[in-house]
């Protein structure tokens, strides 16, 4: 139940609701923010009433023309809406096709009736006509409880301001950020027998040691007083093996989960990782060094980030084709990829093979605009900044996975450049609590910088 909800009123649909639990019925007035990020957004809230305002449907008209996720979200949510009107019109109240008793609405409001959000706000926006019809349904229909539901955070407090309960589109969300899923578990009082018989002989059957900690494709740190060990545990394998510290193309990892990181990417059992940590702790680097050192077990390593516009400069106010515009976009993987190369002198093999891999389009960019109906077979996919990315835009990049592809998502869940994106909705956040513990999945978080004390600094006080 949210906050703004009467105490009787049932939990809202996407956190739980069940017909049992339903003393009133609530209505749910959709802002265009949640049927562009999530085109099946109707389907969700069960039993209940959902409404869109004729505003919405105006916008949505806006956004279907593009090669954009946005774009395929708004015409993909027109035609499930012309689906479910068929020869009805949508003026009365019409069923869902959710399995439950949901009904769908579009709600009018003409411009000439009393705008209580132009007379508060001072001015006439698309956002203050869909308070408007929600304000306008919960005055003629009193029996419902009627709830904004936008992604918006400043139209819900001007929900609120109204007196309209408002609140976020929670579907997809992880529920609760303490269970964020780190890859990996310290394990402080481990028998110094086993830690000592794993160092030496490499791995080790004796996977009760793990209790009770053991989770499938997970990283382990076992320590008791001086003896230590890194270790990885897979179901499939029923084996701990353990982890060294090893060079991939010149790189080495400097820590504990910098060595868990590229034994993942690595990893030829695992072609799904995703790698979290804030600025500077090796993230990009780790990926692009691991893709490399797999050179030769893959065609192509394809680069690719979400394109997060500043002073709204989208990418058609850059001059010339699409990989041209995308370029500023992809410096920071560049900037990774000189790094490794300046480990090498200019005249050695390992510095001339990046060269030539560039050369002949082995290592390319891919505009993520773009992926949809692509289908990726023996390559590597780097998707840097994956925390920009919707649940559904994550989706449909590894869906994209065809034969020997391997997919690294790198980011942090606590730097979001989007606007209707949060630590708890977005695309990297959705993976990691879906799929831990699969056997195609691994993941690791990333805690210390490496980049400099300076950025250390700056991550920590700033």
């Amino acid at each position: 139940m949210t906050a703004n909800a009467p105490t009787s009123a049932a939990p809202s649909p996407h956190e739980g609701s069940t017909r049992a639990d339903k003393t009133i019925t609530k209505t749910f007035v959709l802002d265009t923010s949640v049927l562009l990020f999530d085109h099946t957004a109707l389907s969700v809230f069960e039993e209940n009433r959902v409404a869109i305002p004729i505003t919405v449907l105006e916008e949505l008209d806006q956004f279907k023309v593009g090669n954009e996720t946005k774009n395929f979200e708004a015409r993909e949510c027109i035609r499930i809406i012309d689906r479910l009107s068929k020869s009805q019109t949508l003026a009365d109240w019409i069923d869902l096709e959710n399995g439950e008793n949901g009904q769908l609405k579009i709600l009018l409001h003409k411009d000439s009736e009393h705008s209580a959000a132009n007379e508060v706000f001072g001015s006439r926006s698309n956002d203050h006509r869909i308070l408007d019809a929600a304000l306008k349904l919960q005055r003629e229909d009193p029996s419902t409880v009627v709830t904004l539901v936008t992604k918006d955070i400043n139209l819900r407090l001007k929900a609120k301001a109204l007196q309209l309960p408002a609140e976020d589109y929670k579907n997809g969300q992880v529920r609760d950020l303490k269970l964020h899923f780190t890859g990996r578990t310290i394990i402080e009082d481990a028998d110094t027998e086993d830690i000592r018989k794993l160092y030496v002989q490499g791995s080790s059957r004796k996977i009760t040691m793990l209790d009770p900690y053991r989770q499938n494709n997970h990283y382990y740190v076992l320590r008791n007083g001086s003896a230590s060990a890194l270790g990885y545990y897979s179901e499939a394998a029923r084996l701990i093996q353990r982890i060294d510290k090893d060079y991939a193309y010149g790189i080495k990892p400097k820590n504990a989960e910098q060595a868990f990181a590229l034994h993942a990417i690595l990893n030829p059992k695992v072609p799904l990782v995703t790698i979290c940590g804030v600025a500077g702790t090796g993230k990009t680097l780790l990926a692009l060094a691991g893709a490399l050192e797999q050179r030769n077990q893959f065609d192509q390593i394809i680069l690719a980030r979400p394109i997060v516009a500043l002073s709204n400069r989208d990418l058609g106010y850059l001059p010339g084709d699409a990989e041209e515009k995308i370029n500023p976009y992809m410096q920071p993987l560049w900037d990774n990829l000189n790094f490794i190369k300046s480990q090498f002198g200019e005249n050695e093999r390992k510095s001339r093979i990046i060269d030539e891999l560039k050369a002949q389009n082995k290592i390319t960019i891919c505009p993520l605009a773009y992926i949809r109906g692509r289908s990726l077979t023996h390559s590597i996919f780097i998707i840097d900044e994956a925390q920009n990315l919707t649940p559904h835009e994550v989706k449909t990049i590894i869906t994209r996975a065809g034969e020997n592809c391997k997919i690294i998502l790198t980011g942090d869940v606590r730097q979001i450049d989007t606007p209707y994106l949060d630590e708890q909705s977005n695309g990297l956040s959705y993976v990691i609590d879906r799929l831990r513990g699969k056997d195609l999945y691994a993941h690791i978080t990333l805690e210390k910088g490496e980049r400099s004390d300076l950025a250390n600094l700056a991550n920590s006080f700033l």
